[in-house]
């Protein structure tokens, strides 16, 4: 009875080890599938805003000789303040033209362009600083999670404010690959919910993803500093290159 309980135990932790060695495979295989997911749908969507913009370059230069000639006419007819208001209004709308972020990386440049094209639509500026950095350490689907939430956290926050502006700066700094994006705010967001709890109705939505950006920053061993100065809401993510 001894022997033929220790027989079927070996069988039972035979088949258990080679059950979760399957079981770990298929877990890399998903892994791998959702990044090579990641990477194509991203390449995609890449293809086709630059496409979008090529088209949108090429319009602007038609319709600007137009413009030009327009401007000139009213100049060669002597109406100087008819130029000038023409080529105003030119200005104005060459300023609501969305200029494409190139960055070298193919799933920043996505994430980058739609959040901050969604931004530009809004009338939210921004100003943005931007090194050519792999994060090659990271999954594409961690990264990707990772960027759009701390972006759609500053859009949102800065729907309601009076000053709309957010700063992006993704450097790399003393070893570390970094995303710093700083946002106005009207008044102290850590002071009014220092836990960054998730409040639907709260026009400071900053809680929302917060959790999900710490969790995979600690996943690659990184740090996530969050504080307020200059009136702007900041959270600063570092992963070690």
């Amino acid at each position: 009875m001894i022997g033929r309980y220790k027989k079927l135990k070996e069988k039972y932790d035979k088949l258990e080890k080679e059950y979760s060695y399957e079981v770990a495979k298929n877990l890399d295989l998903q892994y791998e599938y959702d990044t090579l997911k990641a990477d194509y749908s991203s390449d995609k969507n890449q293809r086709e805003e630059i496409e979008k913009l090529h088209e949108n370059t090429r319009r602007l230069k038609h319709d600007m000789k137009n413009h030009i000639l327009v401007a000139v006419s009213y100049l060669n007819s002597g109406e100087t303040e008819k130029a000038k208001d023409y080529l105003s209004d030119v200005l104005d709308n060459l300023n609501k033209t969305y200029s494409y972020i190139q960055t070298g990386n193919s799933v920043m440049n996505y994430i980058i362009n739609t959040k901050l094209e969604y931004a530009h639509n809004l009338g939210i500026k921004f100003k943005a600083e931007i090194e050519n950095l792999p994060f090659d350490k990271m999954g594409s689907v961690d990264f990707s999670a990772m960027l759009s939430n701390i972006l759609d956290n500053a859009v949102e926050a800065s729907i309601n404010t009076k000053d709309k502006f957010i700063y992006i700066a993704i450097l790399k700094k003393r070893g570390f690959d970094t995303i710093l994006v700083k946002n106005k705010i009207d008044c102290s967001v850590l002071g009014s919910n220092p836990e960054l709890n998730s409040q639907k109705n709260d026009k400071e939505q900053h809680g929302y993803g917060i959790k999900q950006i710490k969790l995979i920053a600690q996943k690659y061993d990184g740090i996530v500093d969050i504080y307020e100065e200059d009136n702007m809401f900041c959270i600063n993510v570092m992963i070690p290159s």
